[in-house]
């Protein structure tokens, strides 16, 4: 298996130089990361679900300065003030947006209709094949091992991405569980034309989620995160305090008014953001357990891309220790 750039739709579509993009991830990815990305030749994208309007324009504004190469914004569709951040997108000419819980039929339009390319995510062959009847450009495909907002459906990334492969024809991007080349290479070779990855950038030195946080992130291991909240949003979260009472509510039969308010506001923020690593909520990828090194962006893209074309020229070969 060889690669080549100019045969890759992903990389045709998003005029980028590697199909490794850096996930909208809450409370992490501003403009410093999504810069570093796009400046290391992936995809680099800002993720507004956390911002108030006026925090995304001065993300949009640093973003314009910081670099002169593709990015994009990942929209949640659920976001009170969507249309004041559509507004925002469509002033500063964003060239690619990512959409996500929601319905991408209500937006698609709007967005294409000036000439922004738009992906959205999903968990499902179903909600894929929906996607593409909504005519978006391309559908991210998360399997059950991502971090954060998550499907019902548990279907793992392995068994997602051929599916989705057979059922849709436009580009296809694997994410969840995905955090080194090697990985990239498995879900390329099951028909992804692309990753996302999430999980491995919460850890770079760019990443605006707190240093707490991160070091959590450094000493998880396996089993350390578990699939929560299935009543209200799917979430996956690391295990901590907060992460306790919820399973315990959870046990006991609680209902989803009683969930809602034991996640309150600010849960969160209060834990990626602030550092509150014991009643904070702490999202992140079940890829956490091989991450043990805060890098600069940039060095994330270039080993996970180097080991990807090693990969693909000697796709048998013993690498050993694994380093996620």
């Amino acid at each position: 298996m060889q690669f080549d750039p100019s045969e890759n739709r992903i990389c045709q579509l998003f005029r980028i130089e590697k199909p490794v993009i850096q996930a909208g991830m809450i409370w992490a990815s501003g403009w410093r990361l999504a810069a570093a990305v796009s400046n290391a030749g992936g995809l680099g994208i800002i993720g507004a679900g956390s911002m108030y309007p006026h925090i995304l324009e001065e993300h949009l504004r640093e973003m314009q300065t910081a670099t002169d190469r593709p990015y994009a914004v990942n929209l949640p569709l659920l976001y009170p003030d969507i249309d004041k951040h559509v507004e925002l997108i469509l002033k500063y000419k964003v060239p690619v947006v990512f959409t996500s819980a929601g319905n991408p039929k209500i937006w698609t339009p709007v967005l294409k209709a000036v000439g922004i390319t738009v992906v959205h995510v999903v968990s499902s062959t179903k909600f894929a094949l929906k996607c593409q009847e909504a005519g978006v450009d391309a559908v991210v495909a998360e399997g059950f091992e991502a971090g954060g907002h998550n499907g019902r459906e548990e279907t793992t990334t392995l068994c997602l991405i051929p599916e989705v492969r057979k059922a849709i024809t436009i580009p296809l991007i694997a994410a969840g569980g995905i955090g080194s080349g090697r990985a990239m290479f498995a879900v390329m070779a099951l028909g992804a034309e692309g990753v996302q990855i999430g999980s491995r950038f919460v850890c770079s030195e760019e990443a605006s989620s707190h240093i707490n946080f991160k070091n959590a992130v450094l000493n998880a291991g396996e089993g350390d995160t578990q699939l929560s909240l299935k009543q209200l949003t799917p979430v996956r979260l690391l295990k901590n305090d907060f992460y306790k009472l919820v399973s315990r509510a959870e046990q006991e039969g609680a209902s989803p008014e009683t969930l809602n308010e034991l996640l309150g506001r600010g849960r969160a923020k209060k834990g990626m953001f602030e550092g509150d690593l014991s009643e904070g909520e702490l999202e992140i990828g079940q890829v956490s357990a091989g991450i043990r090194e805060i890098m600069p962006a940039a060095a994330i893209v270039e080993e996970i891309w180097d080991e990807f074309l090693t990969t693909c020229s000697q796709p048998f070969k013993s690498y050993g220790t694994v380093k996620a």
